[in-house]
């Protein structure tokens, strides 16, 4: 990485457990870089991206067509670099994201079948700088790998009270949407890295903050 990450995002599968990791690593980015931090997430991060977050996770007869889900996330991620990350950023703060635009390709590209290019395609617009017409894109992005299996079995002990239709998605599903975020991992070493989540909460947060730290030298 050749510039220090005044925007990082934080991706992983379902049960990597990336919400307490970022929670435990707030203050070190803040120590670290000596400036205030934003801590968002997708979708949301505005009240507009919330509502669009609230109907993505809801139960719904029939089945919302994947297309549609795509498209609502985009539209999110729109409102969310526009409303929060670009003002934040322009205030000179550092920007904490639980997922961006990874999620939608592993997920959306990779699991649901419809193709990270076009995926990417669409949220080349959502991305997009209005000011400048540059790509609005974390520096850094780390990631947290888990198997499918563990993760799938953290959620449904530990998560009883949250569980959504993603987590309820297949086997198949999650694996797909591993396999998509180590594809991008590969394909962007510069700025994806990876850290372990089948180790201890402590080792991850070591190495996590280690990565941190080498950004910010």
């Amino acid at each position: 990485m050749n510039k220090k990450a005044h925007f990082i995002s934080f991706e992983g599968p379902e049960g990597a457990g990336k919400t307490t990791v970022i929670q435990a690593v707030l203050p070190y980015i803040e120590e670290l870089s000596q400036r205030k931090v934003l801590l968002t997430r997708e979708p949301g991060g505005n009240p507009v991206a919330e509502a669009i977050r609230n109907l993505l996770k809801a139960q719904t007869e029939p089945e919302i067509d994947p297309w549609t889900e795509a498209l609502l996330l985009a539209a999110s991620r729109r409102e969310h670099v526009v409303q929060t990350i670009l003002p934040a950023l322009k205030a000179d703060q550092v920007v904490v994201s639980d997922r961006y635009l990874d999620s939608s390709l592993a997920y959306q590209g990779g699991a649901r079948h419809l193709g990270m290019a076009d995926v990417q395609e669409i949220n080349d617009f959502a991305v997009r700088n209005p000011e400048n017409g540059e790509a609005v894109l974390p520096e850094l992005t780390i990631y947290l790998d888990l198997p499918v299996e563990i993760g799938l079995e953290r959620i449904f002990s530990n998560r009883t009270d949250k569980i959504d239709r993603l987590d309820q998605a297949g086997l198949d599903f999650h694996q797909q949407v591993r396999n998509s975020y180590l594809q991008l991992a590969q394909e962007n070493p510069d700025r994806i890295q990876t850290v372990d989540a089948t180790q201890s909460p402590e080792e991850v947060l070591t190495a996590v903050k280690a990565i941190i730290e080498e950004n910010w030298r």
